[in-house]
């Protein structure tokens, strides 16, 4: 009703509230839902004089790359190693669970809904291929367009700013266009994150300008940011033979 011009003295009326309440819910920006907050279990008081020490280590992986961060079972393993922890694991997933619940930042935890077209999600998988006879493990370079679920697929040796921009360059000289929007999983290849920041590599800035395209990266400590090109199932490992089976993989003859 506030959208079609109506008064908030004729909104309060028609809907028989105050218009206090009219005035606050016209005027709110957002209106999603805070994350529902942990609710403690029996058990965690075997965790007792512990608190300090998962805190910090949870702490600090804010300044450690993503891969390199702890996980409850590196932190029940630290517990039992380095101060002779003898309760049980599930306390210590638990409590873990919650710590970082408790300290996530506003807005984690929830999937876009809306990807508007012209958006494509960027990351990079592994999987194993046989080729020529070899079984070898291959650096799967992944596009994904949200809004038309479509999906493009590159091999690689590794994970380089190089091949980034080869496999977009590739992806987009495919489809004739260029999205005006990347989202990446992380800066693998293209940079290095500092905390919550990204410095990109000069590649792929320079990468950027060329198709006058913007960059973001999911936060570090949410698996939910992105979700579409989560969907990816496992296969058999692809048999390739011969020369001609290699020249698919770009950057072979490197």
């Amino acid at each position: 009703m506030d959208s079609q011009g109506i008064s908030g003295r004729e909104i309060a009326r028609r809907l028989g509230v105050s218009r206090d309440a009219v005035s606050k819910y016209a005027n709110q920006q957002d209106f999603s839902p805070a994350p529902a907050a942990p609710t403690a279990r029996p058990g965690a008081s075997v965790l007792t004089g512990f608190e300090h020490h998962i805190g910090q280590w949870l702490t600090d992986d804010d300044r450690r790359p993503r891969k390199q961060r702890h996980t409850a079972k590196r932190v029940f393993d630290r517990l039992v190693e380095e101060h002779g922890f003898t309760g049980a694991y599930s306390a210590v997933q638990r409590y873990a669970k919650k710590w970082k619940a408790a300290h996530r930042k506003p807005g984690e935890g929830f999937t876009e809904l809306l990807w508007p077209a012209g958006t494509v999600q960027v990351d990079f998988g592994q999987a194993e291929a046989i080729i020529a006879g070899v079984r070898q493990v291959l650096h799967i370079f992944l596009v994904t367009f949200p809004f038309s679920n479509m999906r493009f697929v590159q091999a690689y040796r590794g994970e380089t700013a190089e091949c980034v921009a080869h496999g977009l360059r590739t992806v987009f000289e495919h489809i004739n266009a260029a999205p005006r929007h990347l989202v990446f999983d992380n800066a693998t290849g293209i940079g290095r994150r500092v905390g919550t920041k990204v410095v990109e590599s000069k590649l792929f800035g320079a990468f950027k300008l060329h198709y006058r395209s913007e960059s973001r990266y999911c936060n570090a400590y949410s698996g939910h940011e992105k979700g579409n090109e989560r969907k990816r199932g496992r296969v058999p490992a692809p048999q390739l033979h011969g020369p001609a089976a290699r020249s698919c993989l770009p950057g072979q003859a490197q």
